[in-house]
Order: structure tokens, then C-alpha cells, then sequence
């Protein structure tokens, strides 16, 4: 005889997001900061997807384990669950610090949500760029993001880990453009090397 989960039940909207993505993590962890009013108490409970697929089919029998870490979603106390873009405006409206603007996205015209649709157009080229922001649980990057994933990883390496511009990289750049500030080198490396 096999028995079925209890699903748990929430008062507040549950954010999902993935703990093994950078990209994810930061938004996660400002969306936790943003939850707590004065008094302590949280707007919505914001919580890393993990890597047991059981514990998340206790808050929706419907959730998979791999959607959720592809695709952002929030399960409404209502049993409901948004993802995509649809999933960022509830988690706008819940915060404190965003819901002063996010009834914007509720705002229909002849039953079209234009700002709604850009919301979710923005969160598409999000969640296809994000992979070359540091997520390697994220997969590869979209095809028509290839291209210019060289590039933005040559500009992270100007600034490093801690958002400062490298020295070293900063330096070796102006070399490689014949910069007036420094002196030519006799093994001035071609841009491309850089990329």
C-alpha cells in the first residue's frame, strides 16, 4: 500500500530559485532581504530548490525537480503555481521595496498585458544569458547567445571576483591596443588572444 505526500500548506507565496546558480543565488538572496517588513515578518518565503525532488512535490505534487531549476516559479497559497515572468511579478508585488510599481504589470489594454509581456520577454533573455554569468547548473547558453558569450567573459576577467577592474588584465588590454599611457611592448598579443 503506498501512501500519498501531504502536501504542506503555506500562508505566503514560496519562492523557488536555483542555489547552484550565481545569478539565481544573488536574486534569491535580495528577494530574502526584501521580504522582511519592520516587524520582522516575511512577505513571501523564499527558498532553494535542493536536490530532492520528494521535498518539493510535498509543497506541489505537480513540481519537477528539473523545471523548477530551468525555469523561476513561485507556489501561491492557493495551491497555484506562475513561473517565468508571470512568477517575478507576484514576487514584485510581494516585496516591500517593488510594490509601490509593480501593479503596472496587472495594467490591461483591450485585454493585453503589454508590460507583462515585456516582463516575461525580459526574463526569456535572462534565463538564456544566464549560463555565461556563472551558472553552470543552467546548462549551456542559448544558441544566439554563443556569439557573444566570449565577450563577456573577457570583460568579467577585467574585473574579477570582486567587481574591481584587474590590474593585470586592465593593463594587458591597453598593451594589446597600443595604448599612449603605456609603453609599447616588443610581444603586443592580438586582441583575439584576449577573447
Amino acid at each position: 500500500m503506498t501512501t500519498v505526500p501531504q502536501v504542506e500548506k503555506q500562508t505566503n507565496a514560496v519562492l523557488l530559485f536555483n542555489d547552484e546558480c550565481a545569478v539565481c543565488r544573488r536574486i534569491g538572496n535580495w528577494a530574502k532581504k526584501s521580504a522582511v517588513d519592520k516587524s520582522g515578518n516575511a512577505s513571501i518565503v523564499v527558498r532553494p530548490i535542493g536536490d530532492d525532488p520528494e521535498a518539493l512535490r510535498l509543497l506541489n505534487p505537480e513540481l519537477d525537480i528539473w523545471d523548477a531549476y530551468a525555469t523561476i516559479h513561485i507556489l501561491m497559497p492557493d495551491g497555484s503555481m506562475k513561473v517565468g515572468g508571470e512568477a517575478v511579478a507576484e514576487v514584485l508585488r510581494d516585496l516591500r521595496n517593488t510594490k509601490w510599481f509593480a501593479w503596472i504589470f496587472a495594467v490591461s489594454i483591450f485585454g493585453f498585458r503589454p508590460f507583462q509581456l515585456v516582463l516575461n520577454l525580459a526574463y526569456v533573455i535572462l534565463a538564456d544569458v544566464r549560463p555565461i554569468f556563472g551558472c553552470e547548473s543552467c546548462g549551456k547558453p542559448s544558441f544566439w547567445v554563443r556569439p557573444i558569450a566570449p565577450t563577456i567573459k573577457w570583460v568579467r576577467s577585467l574585473f574579477g571576483k570582486s567587481g574591481a577592474p584587474s590590474a593585470a588584465a586592465l593593463f594587458s588590454t591597453l598593451s594589446a591596443r597600443g595604448s599612449p599611457l603605456l609603453p609599447p611592448s616588443r610581444e603586443t598579443p592580438p586582441l583575439a588572444r584576449h577573447f
